[in-house]
């Protein structure tokens, strides 16, 4: 289990995109393209985490004009898609930012995310992946993908590292 004091390093948020920052249903229409459901909640709690220094990154073995879209709304330019070998996306963006696995979080939900939950630093699933990883992560949140958990981590992490005040000051002093 992943101490705060571990957690103080992380540097870079790192999410799945398919079953973590959606529930996991594509809609496919009929001209080919497709429509995803965000929650609105981790987008805000992405940029502010964001604002106080943190990098925020996605790596998805699917391709998507929905997540780069997404990603473009959030802020965030760390994005690999279309990465079957997620450990190999992993190291491209672990070197991308310059950091150390035990300075990388990262949330995912389904077997192909094993190998990075492995590496990282806080390794974390929302309540809806299957036992096989869950039972294999040092964090569980209370919520399925695509309905706060990736803002629950946010949150878990900010906050062992005394930084979540400081993330919605702005809201505190309204």
């Amino acid at each position: 289990m992943t101490t705060p004091s571990d957690m103080r390093r992380i540097r870079l948020l790192l999410f799945d995109v398919d079953g973590v920052l959606t529930d996991a249903t594509i809609v496919l229409h009929a001209d080919g393209s497709e429509s995803k459901m965000f929650h609105i909640r981790d987008g805000a709690a992405m940029v502010w985490a964001q604002r106080v220094g943190m990098q925020v990154g996605l790596l998805s073995a699917r391709t998507s004009e929905a997540t780069t879209r997404r990603a473009q709304q959030l802020g965030i330019s760390m994005v690999i898609q279309g990465q079957v070998d997620k450990l190999a996306g992993y190291e491209e963006l672990r070197q991308q930012a310059g950091l150390e696995d035990d300075e990388i979080a990262y949330m995912g939900d389904d077997l192909q995310d094993l190998p990075v939950l492995r590496r990282v630093g806080f390794s974390a699933a929302p309540a809806d992946a299957p036992s096989a990883v869950r039972e294999r992560v040092g964090w569980v949140s209370r919520s399925g993908g695509g309905h706060g958990a990736v803002r629950e981590m946010i949150e878990h992490v900010l906050q062992a590292q005394g930084s979540w005040t400081r993330a919605i000051a702005d809201f505190l002093e309204s």
